[in-house]
């Protein structure tokens, strides 16, 4: 059976697309074919360079989301709005980007020619034709790389040998066709653009749905056209449950990349989870998401040591770590980092939860799974799953917010106890500054436009995030 990983476009959020793949290499999925369009082509790029899954997220962690774009040279913005070739141009991507993830054209060229190498194809735009070209991953350069990347408006277009090419986004935004021309059996489609029936005002929010329209509009073609020509396939889908963030917000640190690749290694372990050999259907309800109940999203980091010496036995998968003092120096490090989605009404919908786990006695970050929170009382656990020495424990961090007043409210909150299965059992702390960054971090979620967004930030200022988890619970 031939299998093709087919990801698709979604600008820097395709962080995302890190923690998809680190899923299903810990599967041991191979693939024989990976074809990237738009901010796809970074992931593309990092598979066919080989950079591992675990350097893949570790990689994006390194990256400055300011170096996707770069200014144009002064006389460019001079010319006023109407003469702007674009916001900005590519060269932050080429000189920055791909060298911080590990991309190098000459790798994937070189490996590409390698006999039984996996086939690799990037998916550009040819303006004057108006044709998206699947180059082959022997015949790519990171200057069409970068203009597969390169949005209209956002980035100036590559022009070479009398040809304008640009991102395929406004033709295809995946290209499930070319999985099929090479031979696919089983695609693999991982899919982190928009699609719910929500529509916004605003040229920003409207921009983009131009976007979801084009990409399912492709994908609903490529998927009619094999259809037509009898040719079938298994089709899987790994989406998001809830639209992603949208750039903006990661450019504005009100999201990182380690929160979108928790988010991906999340989706990804739910799709693997309740997956069937036959796949999904092949119409629009494969990449089909819900927008989330209003609410907020916020993130928090705990930090602690182990009691030492047990905590070497962890890696193996064997023993147990005792719970050790979480201010001593000696034994290893412990730090978790949770993301939470938290309803902020009566919406019958479940709080979401994301994160990693960084213990170097389990290797590298350990990501989470099955995220959830459970309320009982002052008593607020978050609970997942996490692979360590090659099996699965159950993760919990549990802590009291105590109804006694006073200035010590932090203080009774920051603490917490932290459980991997019978592996790890360690109190841990929030610190200070950990403290500023959860007040920081909180963010709006599920909601559209400023009033909306300004009200749901009052609504917890006023109340605070214990009261917002007791109403959750």
């Amino acid at each position: 059976m031939k299998r093709s990983l087919v990801l698709a476009g979604g600008g820097m959020r395709v962080a995302w697309q890190a923690g998809v793949v680190r899923a299903l290499a810990e599967e041991g999925l191979h693939f024989d074919h990976v074809d990237g369009t738009s901010g796809g082509i970074l992931t593309a790029g990092m598979l066919l360079s080989g950079v591992p899954a675990e350097d893949m997220c570790r990689n994006w962690s390194g990256v400055n989301v300011k170096d996707f774009g770069s200014a144009l040279p002064l006389g460019d913005y001079a010319k006023g709005p109407w003469s702007l070739p674009a916001i900005g141009d590519a060269d932050g991507l080429l000189r920055k980007v791909f060298p911080a993830l590990g991309i190098d054209d000459g790798e994937i060229r070189r490996r590409a020619a390698l006999p039984g190498a996996v086939e690799g194809t990037f998916n550009v735009v040819e303006f004057t034709g108006k044709l998206c070209h699947a180059i082959d991953a022997r015949d790519v350069d990171a200057g069409l790389m970068a203009a597969g990347m390169s949005l209209p408006i956002f980035l100036t277009p590559l022009r070479r040998d009398g040809k304008i090419w640009t991102d395929a986004v406004w033709v295809r935004d995946a290209n499930v066709a070319e999985a099929l021309r090479r031979g696919a059996d089983e695609v693999w489609l991982v899919w982190c653009i928009g699609n719910t029936g929500y529509w916004g005002d605003g040229p920003l929010e409207q921009y983009v749905h131009m976007i979801e329209m084009s990409a399912m509009g492709a994908l609903l073609a490529d998927f009619e056209a094999a259809k037509a020509a009898g040719r079938d396939f298994i089709l899987h889908v790994v989406r998001p449950e809830n639209p992603l963030p949208l750039d903006p917000e990661f450019y504005l640190n009100r999201i990182d990349a380690d929160t979108l690749i928790g988010m991906g290694y999340r989706d990804a372990r739910s799709y693997l989870k309740d997956m069937t050999a036959e796949g999904l259907p092949k119409d629009a309800s494969c990449t089909a998401m819900v927008e989330p109940p209003a609410g907020i999203r916020f993130t928090e980091r705990f930090g602690g040591r182990d009691a030492g010496g047990g905590g070497d036995r962890a890696g193996g998968g064997a023993g147990g770590a005792g719970g050790g003092a979480g201010g001593g120096s000696t034994g290893s490090e412990v730090r978790l980092t949770v993301t939470v989605a938290l309803p902020l009404k009566d919406s019958g919908a479940a709080a979401r939860l994301t994160g990693f786990l960084d213990y170097a006695p389990f290797g590298p970050r350990v990501f989470l799974a099955g995220g959830r929170v459970d309320v009982r009382g002052e008593s607020v656990t978050y609970r997942a799953s996490v692979r360590a020495g090659g099996a699965w424990h159950r993760l919990s961090l549990a802590r009291v917010f105590h109804d006694d007043p006073g200035p010590d409210a932090w203080d009774d909150t920051r603490q917490a106890r932290l459980t991997v299965g019978s592996l790890l059992d360690v109190p841990v702390t929030m610190g200070l500054a950990d403290a500023a960054a959860l007040i920081a971090s909180v963010e709006p979620a599920g909601v559209h436009g400023p009033g909306d967004k300004a009200g749901v930030l009052a609504n917890i200022a006023a109340r605070g995030l214990r009261e917002a988890f007791r109403r959750y619970g």
